[in-house]
């Protein structure tokens, strides 16, 4: 008796959780209608948190790549933004892309030093290159030094329209990001991804261009935390050196992606959510709060290894965003 078998990549789950993300994405399209603008600012920060993990959990997740310097490329996203439409007339909205493609450009360079450290020392290493780019913006008058500058571009736009677009920027960002990362896991792209991070030279050995890879993922997280950068200086309309190339977005983002669960998309996701909502509600508590983030972040790590989203994936099998590929047995049909 001879069987067949197929490849399943996708759930039942999978498919109800895209038609519900539909009528979401849908409903939260017309929030500007329907919403109030502090909803709207409030979203926007969300997708800002969101992005930046996201990448960084492409980067680290799934690429074994642990940078704690992210914050560079969220930094010259923002400034980028802000100089093209200050300077240069050009529309801010149009300028966030530019600011990412940009700080995806300046990746390169950079890769070529980072690249040469390993494990704790690429980590560091990310770090100082960040503080580089602080201490550059911070000595350069035109864009107000060390006290940082205004984003002036936007005067003469009403502040409904200023707030609806970039809503809507920030909600077709978190929609395509979602969507181009998704892709990207499932293709053999991704598979070759996996196999660098978990080990560089068996995948070498296969044929793999872990050079290559590990360039365009780098360059890939630069341009989503260029993006998130860009937006949330539009939406902030200032911007300075310590806000723009803080350690604190980095930090933010080993927070969500572990609490969330790391090497998932849903990871992320799930804790923006959670770091949104506490920050929204507790950050008033000063000291205690960063105490509860820290105690959450001990005990998520002690008892829930692989997340929150990690351990309801095991223990319930829940899966939005399948990347996985199952060997599935068909029995032969009834002649």
């Amino acid at each position: 008796m001879n069987h067949t078998y197929k490849v399943q990549r996708g759930t039942r789950n999978h498919k109800v959780a895209l038609a519900v993300a539909i009528v979401l994405i849908i409903a939260a399209a017309a929030m500007p209608w329907w919403g109030t603008s502090s909803w709207m600012r409030e979203f926007v920060v969300f997708s800002c948190y969101f992005i930046f993990a996201m990448t960084w959990n492409l980067l680290a997740g799934y690429g074994g790549m642990v940078s704690i310097g992210q914050q560079a490329f969220f930094g010259l996203g923002g400034y980028t933004m802000l100089i093209l439409g200050n300077f240069y007339g050009v529309n801010p909205f149009l300028a966030i892309p530019i600011g990412a493609l940009v700080a995806g450009a300046i990746a390169v360079p950079v890769s070529l030093v980072a690249f040469r450290l390993q494990g704790g020392y690429f980590a560091v290493g990310t770090w100082v290159i960040a503080e580089v780019f602080r201490l550059s913006f911070a000595n350069i008058s035109a864009v107000g030094g060390g006290s940082g500058t205004s984003l002036t571009a936007l005067r003469g736009i009403s502040r409904w329209t200023r707030e609806s677009v970039t809503f809507w920027i920030a909600l077709a960002c978190v929609v395509a990001c979602i969507a181009l990362i998704y892709i990207f896991l499932r293709s053999k792209k991704g598979l070759a991804l996996l196999a660098i991070r978990d080990n560089e030279i068996a995948a070498e050995s296969h044929g793999i261009a872990v050079g290559r890879t590990k360039l365009v993922v780098y360059t890939v997280a630069a341009v989503g935390a260029g993006l998130a950068g860009a937006l949330y200086f539009v939406g902030n309309l200032r911007i300075s050196p310590d806000a723009a190339f803080s350690i604190n977005w980095t930090a933010f983002a080993i927070f969500m992606v572990i609490i969330g669960g790391i090497g998932r998309i849903e990871g992320p996701l799930v804790g923006a959510i959670i770091f949104w909502a506490l920050n929204k509600f507790f950050s008033d508590f000063g000291t205690w709060y960063l105490m509860g983030l820290g105690t959450l972040a001990i005990i998520t790590t002690i008892f829930f290894k692989q997340g929150l989203w990690g351990f309801a994936q095991e223990r319930w099998g829940w899966s939005l965003f399948p990347t996985t590929r199952k060997l599935i047995l068909v029995p032969p049909k009834n002649s």
